[in-house]
């Protein structure tokens, strides 16, 4: 309550008894003094319900004074030749001070109880108008307005970027917090548990922070600064508590939102990307088919004598199956992303899987020294065998490319428990450290740049076939005399397969158990 609010009380608390005891002047004559009392009283009943309980005690003191003073003989004196009129005195003011005190309180519940009815409307309100806010800043826009009408105050809405650091939304406020109240809202919002909002005092106003729970974590810090004539903050917590739980609740509906707008649109780039690059290795492949098998006849033309001429066309003939194998990985990938090829899993022996592979790469790895560590009581894999053999084929044509002719390349195998382990090691310069993880994503190759070809597609390919067999895929770089059993000191990529139980096989006739 200000000052001139209790003033206009105390005014209004002086003159109504006084111009009560004025109307019925005239009428003492024929008025008893039971019916005068009850008349001061409803003044005190007014006084009290329509300004304030100081107000009403002002009146009441002041009936009994009047009463006395105009009515009770003697008259225009305050004294008593009636020993029974102190008892009236006395019952009269105990009267008047409780009506006053309970038609203030009744008074003020009714206020209090309009008052919360005006504030849950409201509320409701800032609900719907947060439900359809679709940015950030048309939240802090709705809780600014809903802060002015309601509490006279400003607002700001802090919300943290990737690093946890704060930085203000736009509002409509425009309210700029000081260094100070910077670092006390950072601190508020890195507080894992304790306190929700904290007060400070100010030059210009007092200033309320309150941290911005959501289901998950914190959304930011709503900093409410009100202005000098408005009521204190700190009797309106817990709407402002309010406010801050459907703002933290917007906040991270449209944070999720974001989220799955982006993955909606990482889906459908993935989806587009995967079917222009089918449609291109379909498309690429029938050229291809004709110049290879036109660059394989100008090479066997027994009319081609010119030995220049003959090794140009085994060049364009080997050019033409590097190239296909590229659009076959493409493919391959793009059909392995879309979810269109399905395992066709047997329990097949690894030494056969590796011995096709070996044959298909034998272009590739020719130059090199290939050495085979494959214990002989290794146990059936249930695996794919056709996509396998393309695992381990890339693998080994990776390694041959990227190691020096005439290196070694070693394939190993492992029982290790619930895991069969398959390492392929090449003596080339390994991989660039702490990109171990980035070289089986798409397109990302050892090196960006150099003599040797490629499209970063073949580990990609190696993931996506050993992930689909509930394995792992895994790439390190090996330090000379890592293990006993291998010599190699350059790139170390290795394949976890789950172990699996094979079936039983019946022993032959005559076969001894």
């Amino acid at each position: 309550m200000t000052h001139s609010h209790w003033r206009r009380g105390a005014l209004r608390a002086v003159l109504l008894p006084s111009a009560i005891a004025l109307a019925i002047w005239p009428l003492s004559a024929w008025l008893a003094p039971a019916n005068i009392v009850m008349l001061f009283l409803l003044g005190v009943l007014v006084i009290a319900y329509y300004c304030n309980r100081s107000a009403g005690v002002i009146a009441a003191v002041l009936s009994v004074a009047l009463f006395d003073f105009l009515y009770v003989p003697p008259l225009f004196s305050f004294a008593v030749n009636d020993i029974q009129y102190l008892l009236t005195f006395a019952v009269m003011l105990t009267v008047a001070l409780t009506i006053g005190h309970l038609t203030s309180a009744l008074r003020r519940r009714a206020d209090d109880a309009e008052q919360r009815v005006a504030e849950r409307a409201a509320l409701f309100e800032l609900a719907a108008r947060l439900t359809g806010s679709m940015t950030r800043d048309m939240c802090a826009d709705a809780v600014g307005n809903f802060l002015r009408d309601q509490l006279q105050g400003r607002c700001t809405v802090l919300t943290p970027d990737d690093n946890g650091h704060l930085h203000p939304l736009r509002g409509t406020t425009g309210y700029l917090l000081t260094q100070a109240e910077q670092a006390v809202a950072q601190a508020t919002y890195d507080q894992a548990t304790g306190f929700d909002a904290r007060e400070l005092g100010h030059d210009d106003g007092e200033r309320v922070l309150l941290a911005l729970r959501g289901a998950t974590r914190r959304r930011g810090v709503l900093v409410v600064a009100a202005e000098e004539s408005a009521a204190p903050l700190a009797g309106r917590i817990e709407l402002l508590r309010a406010v801050a739980d459907l703002l933290a609740t917007a906040l991270e509906r449209i944070h999720y939102v974001e989220v799955a707008a982006q993955s909606d649109l990482t889906v459908r780039d993935e989806r587009l990307r995967g079917r222009i690059l089918a449609a291109l290795s379909h498309d690429v492949r029938t050229p291809l088919t004709s110049i290879f098998g036109l660059a394989e006849a100008i090479a066997r033309s027994p009319q081609l004598t010119d030995p220049g001429l003959r090794q140009t066309a085994q060049a364009l003939q080997d050019q033409a199956m590097r190239l296909n194998a590229m659009v076959s990985n493409v493919l391959d990938m793009a059909r392995l992303q879309s979810g269109t090829v399905r395992l066709r899993r047997e329990w097949q022996p690894l030494e056969e899987v590796v011995g096709a592979s070996l044959r298909h790469s034998e272009a590739a790895i020719g130059g090199h020294q290939v050495e085979l560590q494959l214990p002989a009581d290794l146990p059936l894999l249930h695996i794919d065998a056709v996509l396998m053999e393309r695992v381990l084929s890339n693998l080994l044509e990776n390694a041959a490319k990227y190691s020096p002719t005439g290196s070694r390349i070693q394939l190993a195998a492992r029982d290790d428990g619930d895991v069969i382990e398959i390492t392929v090691d090449d003596d080339g310069p390994g991989f660039a450290a702490g990109r171990e993880s980035e070289l089986f994503e798409l397109f990302e190759r050892g090196v960006s740049e150099g003599s040797v070809s490629g499209m970063g597609i073949g580990l990609a390919i190696c993931k996506t076939i050993v992930e689909a067999h509930g394995g792992s895929i895994s790439a390190e770089r090996v330090p000379p005399a890592a293990r006993d059993d291998i010599a190699l000191h350059g790139a170390r990529l290795t394949i976890r397969l789950p172990r699996g139980t094979p079936p039983a096989v019946d022993a032959e006739p005559g076969e001894q158990p």
